[in-house]
């Protein structure tokens, strides 16, 4: 093969909820987009908040195109990491400065710098606690590095220490902690953020190494019921945090995010410069300078984060009600669900045949369980429960034939 196999690999094959999604839209072309139940994508249908489109507004018409479209700052333009630091610093009483922040093409460019710039072996290894985005795998591999799975406490969908004690070790590099959670929406407590620091602490003391929290925070502000999102570094000095405002500004085509480096990091300055060097070698020139601009205005906002609640409320209560076995999610827009066999693949293809799209555990680490992303419409949660329920039923029928 005159092409790199791996790249080749990726290249060929979508992940498993993109593949789900392009069927998805054949099929609502065949049958009618009324008739398929779409439930594979986190794709915010909640609009982005009115200050976006205004700021985009006013920006065209009153800024030269010249500056508004160039170039910033290879690390993002400084008077926006400024407006993100004053914010961060007001939200959590933290002493953020603008140089700590590092400007990123979404969450998924912040995770990949930040594994590329922390690899210093082949041997390297960073842990991902289930269920968990799948292209984490992707990314550690990307960097050199080796991907370590945490399973999954199906109970509380927290972190299994025991699990997690058991796979630490003098090559780790880093743990990845998703919180609001990706595919579960479960929100790691106080409780779980201390009891992390501190073994993580004791760990890096026991192999004399330095081990990284990465917090991918994307969902940080999609709660719910008055939950709280802990801030990470106020617990843990070498935390780096990457985020992206897909979400929280239903924005996910913009592809605009950060990593944060906070001071509290071990030699900050030397991590914050190899994130730097890890987007120049990846061609990371500069996130979008528009959307650079349009963020100060928007600090802070969301979109209507009570238009999830009530999808979550819809769906649990429907689902719930016909007999399926449900995790409450506290934060995002997805909910796990226990699938009707042990091979949540299968279950997902049965599904299939219902015109219900949703997506399988197995690549976050989590099999037996399937995700439903809820950020669709509310008119289509109410017309699937019918197909949910034949998909129950057969299931019924099965097991008593």
């Amino acid at each position: 093969m005159t092409v790199n196999e791996e790249m080749y690999r990726l290249g060929s094959q979508r992940s498993a909820i993109r593949e789900l999604f392009e069927y998805g839209k054949g099929r609502a072309a065949e049958i009618g987009a009324e008739n398929v139940y779409d439930f594979s994508l986190g794709n915010p249908t909640v609009p982005a908040p009115e200050c976006v489109n205004e700021t985009i507004r006013e920006l065209t018409e009153t800024t030269d195109s010249v500056s508004l479209h160039g170039y910033t700052s290879a690390q993002g333009d400084e008077a926006v990491r400024q407006a993100i630091a004053d914010y961060i610093n007001r939200r959590d009483g933290m002493s953020v400065a603008a140089d700590d922040l590092y400007m990123t093409m979404g969450a998924a460019a912040a995770l990949s710098l930040c594994f590329r710039a922390l690899t210093v072996s082949r041997e390297d290894e960073f842990i991902a606690v289930a269920p968990f985005f799948p292209e984490y795998r992707v990314f550690v591999e990307a960097a050199g590095a080796k991907s370590v799975v945490v399973p999954a406490d199906t109970g509380s969908f927290q972190i299994d220490f025991e699990e997690l004690k058991k796979r630490i070790g003098p090559h780790t590099r880093g743990v990845i902690i998703n919180s609001p959670n990706n595919p579960s929406g479960a929100v790691y407590t106080e409780e779980t953020v201390r009891r992390l620091a501190s073994l993580l602490r004791e760990k890096s003391a026991e192999y004399q190494t330095r081990i990284f929290i990465i917090a991918d925070e994307p969902y940080r502000e999609i709660v719910y019921d008055g939950v709280s999102v802990p801030s990470v570094p106020k617990y843990y000095d070498n935390t780096l945090v990457c985020y992206s405002y897909s979400k929280s500004l239903s924005l996910p085509g913009e592809r605009i995010g950060y990593v944060l480096v906070p001071q509290s990091v071990t030699e900050n300055r030397a991590v914050y410069a190899a994130i730097a060097g890890a987007g120049r070698a990846l061609g990371y020139v500069c996130a979008p300078s528009l959307f650079q601009r349009v963020l100060v205005r928007c600090m802070g906002q969301t979109g209507d984060v009570e238009q999830y609640k009530r999808n979550r409320d819809l769906l649990y209560a429907g689902l719930t009600k016909i007999g399926y076995e449900c995790f409450l999610p506290q934060g995002a827009f997805y909910m796990f669900v226990k699938a009707l066999e042990p091979d949540a693949d299968a279950f997902c293809e049965q599904a299939r045949k219902e015109e219900l799209l949703i997506v399988p555990g197995t690549g976050f680490g989590c099999p037996g369980y399937v995700r439903i992303s809820y950020c669709v419409d509310a008119d289509m949660i109410s017309r699937s429960f019918p197909a949910f329920e034949r998909l129950y039923k057969k299931y019924c029928a099965e097991e008593h034939s």
